[in-house]
């Protein structure tokens, strides 16, 4: 029986530090990146097929496409100097959400809250906000 356990010990072991080496990141660490380097690109693979999206407390739900070019516009005109996670987790298996502020080089700063939820076994986004404090 402790040859069984090692042996899945150290399996997993290894599993997880291949992963990490690979650079496998789990989704909310993507969205992150993302916005730490203005790389909306990054977002889309997470996107589903309507995104609904807050700015500045005005929400609307888009297209994926759409969503793509709202976020786009934001960053282009919103350049982030800086992105601090404030609180994140998961309430249940199927969700993740984070909190976090967002800063532009001239020192305004953004409330984002990013909600993610399983669909068909990947993680998909089912909210962002991005409000100006």
């Amino acid at each position: 029986m402790k040859k069984i356990i090692l042996s899945v010990t150290f399996t997993f072991s290894i599993l997880t530090a291949f992963a990490q080496v690979n650079g496998n990141h789990s989704p909310m660490e993507d969205m992150v990146n993302a916005i730490k380097n203005d790389r909306v690109a990054d977002m889309v693979k997470y996107f589903d097929v309507f995104v609904p999206i807050t700015i500045n407390n005005a929400q609307q739900i888009y297209s994926h496409n759409q969503a793509q070019i709202v976020l786009q516009d934001f960053f282009d005109k919103n350049n982030s100097k800086d992105f601090l996670v404030m609180d994140n987790g998961s309430p249940d298996n199927n969700s993740k959400f984070l909190i976090g502020t967002f800063t532009e080089p001239n020192g305004t700063k953004y409330t984002v809250y990013i909600l993610m939820k399983t669909k068909n076994g990947d993680y998909m986004l089912q909210e962002i906000r991005l409000n100006k404090e």
